[in-house]
């Protein structure tokens, strides 16, 4: 009765034994072997077997990426400008050894050294600077944590930061600023419009002087050359009655009288201040002239025939 018992405490024993020194690591972490508080070496994912009673396991560390926000913190810059400002890093174990002996709070190590950076690179920066370069700052930032971490077997792979926040005074006065700068480009852009008409409007002007001045010459030629052919035209009727009356014709006279007289009469009648008008001439003298008139008419086709 009593072997039974020993065997069966025996074989719970190694049991306990094989199950204690089969370690399973799952994916994405690795474990950290001590012996006798010593590391011994690193357990990759999957089946691991270690002696018992004399192997430990120490740390399992979490191999895939993290994220670690930052909290916010006042940063002076440059110009004295007083700035809140947060953020995120994001950064991966490489070796699992060195992140657990070589520092003693990773995640707060990484955290006080960005924080720290933060401070440094936005401390060196103007405003405008610190509001239109962030993927600057970013980069800053990256280049200096990482370097700082590679001893503890960390690679920050980015940090971003997230939101700068300037106090509400000087959000106020960048606001002003900004609808001054929109106001005065809309007043170039005005003046630059009405310049624009005002050269059209002069070209206009200048290429309808230039039209109006083409047409007053055309219509002068025009003018002068009817006043031209009406001058000879009163020039050869001039030489056929001087010819007439040389030739002893009286009835070319009372012609050329007649005709003048009736030209003062159509002129009379068609004049716009004088609708009525009296004419202080004998009625007979009139008709003397038409019979001139028609005297030489019939003289001339007389003539003809």
């Amino acid at each position: 009765m009593g072997f039974m018992i020993f065997v069966s405490v025996l074989l719970l024993l190694v049991i306990v034994t094989l199950f204690s020194g089969i370690k399973s690591v799952p994916q994405g972490y690795e474990w950290t072997q001590e012996r006798f508080g010593k590391f011994q070496r690193t357990l990759k994912p999957g089946l691991n077997l270690i002696l018992p009673y004399i192997d430990r396991i120490g740390r399992r560390v979490n191999m895939m990426e993290q994220v670690l926000d930052v909290p916010s913190q006042e940063v002076i810059t440059r110009d004295n400008a007083l700035v809140t400002v947060d953020g995120v890093v994001f950064y991966q174990i490489l070796d699992a050894a060195k992140a657990s002996y070589e520092v003693g709070n990773l995640q707060q190590a990484i955290l006080n050294l960005t924080m720290t950076n933060i401070r440094t690179v936005m401390g060196s920066m103007d405003l405008d600077e610190l509001l239109s370069n962030r993927d600057q700052i970013n980069a800053r930032l990256l280049a200096v944590v990482d370097e700082a971490t590679e001893p503890w077997g960390v690679k920050v792979t980015r940090i971003e930061v997230k939101d700068i926040k300037p106090p509400a005074d000087l959000v106020a006065s960048m606001a002003r600023q900004m609808k001054a700068e929109r106001e005065k480009r809309a007043n170039i852009l005005d003046a630059e419009g009405f310049r624009q008409a005002a050269i059209l409007k002069a070209e206009g002007e200048k290429q309808a002087a230039v039209l109006s001045a083409e047409g007053a010459r055309q219509a002068a030629f025009l003018e002068a050359e009817a006043r031209e052919r009406s001058a000879q035209a009163e020039a050869a009727a001039t030489r056929m009655v001087s010819e007439a009356i040389a030739a002893g014709n009286v009835q070319a006279i009372n012609y050329f009288i007649a005709q003048r007289y009736l030209d003062a009469l159509k002129d009379f009648a068609t004049s716009p201040n004088q609708k009525t008008f009296i004419l202080p001439m004998e009625a007979t003298s009139i008709l003397g002239s038409l019979q001139g008139i028609a005297a030489v008419a019939e003289e001339a086709f007389g003539k003809k025939k």
